[in-house]
């Protein structure tokens, strides 16, 4: 049996496709254990899932010179030797990083014990942590093609295998049942991605009444931040969590949300057209993230702060009523998206773990 360790967390981006390929690991007959924080998704979604979750110390990169970033270098060297311990320990073939707080010790444990290294880069833009990882390791995937950690391996996005299997396996009529809709209504989906988003929250409510009154119904996924109650209304369902987004996916003729990795390449591997609103904070990855999907024309790119009732009004809604656009946008969108990315991965890593043995 080959023992993998995990290393990522923090934000959906990171503990989705980590645990798309722990799924498809631990389905192989090798045994998955997950490396993240007590403050991160990780903490709560790994468990759920069923995997082992060893946590450390949240490790954030110090952004200016004062005292946090005077004792990073010791708490980085306590935070590997505890991986370190870790790896020995349970005897790990091989690691894999997803970027987040836990994996920069991670990556250092991993070099120092000359344990097959493998890094999946979520972003266009990479993290600090998958910047440094990539020096130490020749095994680097990346889930978009303008990725800056070109050159690398473009494995896509892993994802899971219910939202691949959307498309084939799901009725749009009862996906919409199945999530109190009307099942002949077209409608559109609402995500701000894992943490919610305050700005698209308010505007797609604002804009509620023109949309009911254009005959459309919202699917509304608010995020757990919001403080938003579930709410359930003749063409509009609220939630703060949404259980199955593969139903959510297959019952929406159109998306408005983020620009996450996951959610694009979600998207983009069932060909869902969407109006994407980059988070307006950070590195801006999120536009780049979306990038060749809106050049194919497989989607729309808004920002955040453009994205406004009258835009509703004017592109949303008349965008609904065309049907042929729609459905160019769908090919469009599929043609982008890469559905066997969880695959694509696993059989890197395990290729990485035979050619060390090799070596």
């Amino acid at each position: 049996m080959t023992r993998f360790l995990l290393a990522g967390g923090g934000t959906g981006g990171h503990v989705n496709p980590m645990l798309a390929l722990a799924t498809d690991l631990e389905s192989k007959g090798n045994r998955v254990i997950c490396l993240g924080t007590k403050e991160g998704l990780e903490s709560r979604l790994v468990p759920e899932r069923g995997f082992e979750l060893i946590t450390i110390a949240k490790l954030p990169f110090p952004r200016k010179f004062d005292l946090k970033a005077l004792a990073y270098p010791i708490r980085l060297l306590v935070a590997t030797a505890g991986v370190l311990k870790t790896i020995r320990r349970l005897k790990i073939d091989a690691v894999v990083g997803f970027g987040g707080y836990a994996s920069a010790p991670a990556y250092i444990a991993a070099w120092l014990s000359r344990t097959p290294l493998v890094i999946h880069e979520a972003n266009a833009l990479a993290g600090i942590a998958n910047r440094l990882g990539a020096k130490l390791t020749k095994n680097v995937a990346v889930a978009f093609p303008n990725s800056d950690l070109m050159p690398a391996i473009l494995t896509g996005m892993p994802i899971r295998q219910e939202i691949v299997d959307c498309v084939a396996g799901y009725d749009q009529g009862q996906a919409r049942i199945e999530l109190g809709l009307d099942p002949m209504m077209p409608t559109i989906l609402v995500t701000g991605g894992s943490l919610g988003a305050k700005s698209i929250n308010e505007t797609v409510i604002a804009a509620l009444p023109a949309i009911r009154a254009a005959g459309v119904q919202v699917l509304h996924i608010v995020g757990d931040r919001a403080g938003l109650p579930d709410l359930r209304e003749p063409s509009y369902v609220r939630m703060a969590y949404c259980q199955r987004m593969d139903a959510a996916i297959a019952a929406a003729n159109l998306a408005i949300s983020r620009a996450g990795s996951s959610t694009v390449s979600e998207f983009a591997a069932v060909g869902l057209p969407a109006i994407y609103i980059p988070y307006p904070v950070g590195n801006g990855e999120q536009k780049f993230n979306a990038a060749t999907l809106i050049e194919a024309g497989g989607g729309k790119l808004i920002s955040d702060k453009d994205f406004s009732v009258d835009y509703v009004l004017r592109e949303v809604i008349p965008l609904l009523s065309h049907t042929k656009s729609l459905i160019q946008m769908r090919k469009a969108a599929f043609s982008t998206g890469i559905p066997d990315a969880t695959q694509r991965l696993s059989a890197l890593v395990l290729s990485a773990v035979d050619t060390d043995s090799r070596d």
